[in-house]
């Protein structure tokens, strides 16, 4: 094969390590970015965090919405850096946890979860089981029921399986006694739980309910032999067959709705979740103003005593390792300066667009798809996906989600277009003002939403009611 040269001309996209560095760091959560901070100064010695300033390393002037914005009478919108005047948030904000027990000290977290096996529901049951008068045949009868025992309250093995767990242990117990025992432990508290299904959690609950309770007779006989007309909602079969009118039957169901289906899950073992706002926005004298939460951006500086010991021309092991570390320090602020520029800029927008919203509520909610904000900005789409991947901004309106504010439309019809958002809250608020006896069906709540001018079908309906967990109409019938 004969040899030749070639010159060929083309592009190619390569990405250096410090847009590699940004492009991570701007995807990162809130939590996810301390680590990212608290591992990088624990690595490199020039590096370090400046707490003489409480504000961010990021200084803007504020960013106002446009004039049109403001000719039309509507608040604009700026946005600014932290300020150590603006008003007090708390940096941690919990979406789920369990009571935590005041042990005294005054550095404990008082949102941190309880620890794993930590006054768990098992631990509850065993102390209360070593309290009982039981032989000790029947307390490792008790013991093995226990640790039996879901975190939901549920027993998870059924007696057989019991049994030939404790035969294997070298103890022989029949099916009655160890049913003896169960039924002491399901006994303990809370109450229901050890049961081996929702009828006999049920059931343990109503057997503990004070006597002369209003609807409680009706209700065991429910519980005990029309359990499925219940959950068919067939009210009138149910009344036939107790011979009770309207009220009575009301009354009995909601005695049964205020049982508790998973007596264990106060005292499950479950770790707190948080969020971190990454923005908070607020009105102020009529300005809606975007703030980043300075406990997300700490204020990063370079060592002065090692950056001073950087020698021009010096190649040495020492000298070169303080010019990397020097070079990547510098790197990496700016990358954090740059992730808080890009998130405040897509918060502003978001914003902007969303003020209906803000003012009005969810009703209010404009169609909006991250295209609209990528074409504002002047952004690649892309980006803005990595900015709102994990995003939180605190509102008037409570900690919601940066893609929270990024619907798909139905069209009106005038032409317009009205977010998928808008169109939950208002199925939402036409169910809850729906009459209980003759609630509506999804055909009956489309049409209402096309007198209002929108334009959605029956199907869409269903959609939007089963991603909001409501029910369909017959299971949301009620007596009253």
């Amino acid at each position: 094969m004969k040899q030749s040269l070639q010159l060929r001309l083309g592009q190619q996209l390569t990405m250096t390590p410090q847009l590699q560095q940004a492009i991570r760091l701007l995807q990162l959560s809130s939590l996810d970015l301390q680590t990212e901070i608290r591992e990088t100064l624990e690595a490199n010695p020039l590096l370090e965090a400046d707490d003489s300033v409480e504000t961010s390393e990021l200084e803007h002037p504020p960013v106002t919405a446009s004039d049109g914005a403001a000719a039309t009478g509507e608040a604009p919108v700026q946005a600014t850096a932290p300020e150590t005047e603006a008003e007090d948030f708390s940096s941690a904000w919990t979406l789920s946890g369990h009571g935590v027990a005041d042990d005294g000290s005054e550095d404990r977290d008082p949102y941190a979860a309880r620890s794993d096996g930590e006054d768990s529901l098992q631990d509850r049951l065993l102390e209360q089981l070593h309290l009982s008068a039981l032989s000790e045949r029947d307390r490792v009868i008790g013991t093995a029921l226990i640790e039996a025992v879901r975190d939901d309250g549920y027993l998870a093995d059924d007696l057989e399986e019991m049994r030939a767990g404790l035969l294997h242990n070298g103890i022989e117990a029949d099916s009655d006694e160890i049913e003896a025992v169960l039924h002491l432990v399901q006994s303990f508290e809370p109450t229901g739980v050890a049961a081996r299904d929702p009828r006999e959690c049920m059931q343990l609950q109503l057997a503990q309910t004070p006597p002369g309770t209003p609807g409680l007779e009706a209700a065991r006989r429910i519980i005990d032999r029309h359990i499925d007309l219940l959950a068919a909602h067939d009210y009138r079969t149910l009344k036939r067959k107790l011979r009770l009118d309207d009220n009575a039957l009301a009354t009995a169901i909601e005695l049964i709705q205020s049982l508790d289906p998973h007596p264990g899950s106060q005292w499950a073992n479950t770790t707190a979740q948080y969020v971190i706002p990454d923005v908070f926005v607020y009105k102020e004298r009529g300005v809606w103003r975007v703030h980043l939460n300075p406990e997300i951006a700490p204020r990063l500086r370079i060592n002065p005593s090692y950056s001073g010991l950087v020698r021009r021309g010096d190649h040495s092991p020492g000298n070169t390792f303080i010019r990397d570390h020097l070079q990547e320090a510098r790197w990496f602020i700016k990358s954090v300066q740059s992730r808080n520029e890009t998130l405040l800029r897509v918060a502003t927008a978001i914003v902007e667009n969303q003020r209906p919203f803000l003012e009005h509520g969810e009703e209010a909610m404009k169609p909006m798809v991250l295209r609209d904000i990528a074409e504002q900005l002047d952004m690649h789409e892309s980006t803005i996906s990595r900015v709102t991947m994990e995003k939180y901004m605190h509102t008037p309106r409570g900690i919601l989600e940066f893609k929270y504010f990024f619907s798909s439309h139905v069209g009106t019809v005038t032409g317009g277009e009205c977010s998928a958002t808008a169109i939950r809250a208002m199925l939402k608020k036409l169910i809850a003002d729906e009459d209980g006896s003759r609630p509506l069906s999804d055909q009956r709540i489309a049409q209402l939403l096309v007198d209002q001018g929108i334009n959605v079908a029956r199907r869409t309906v269903a959609k939007y009611r089963e991603s909001m967990a409501i029910p369909p109409s017959h299971e949301r019938k009620r007596l009253r």
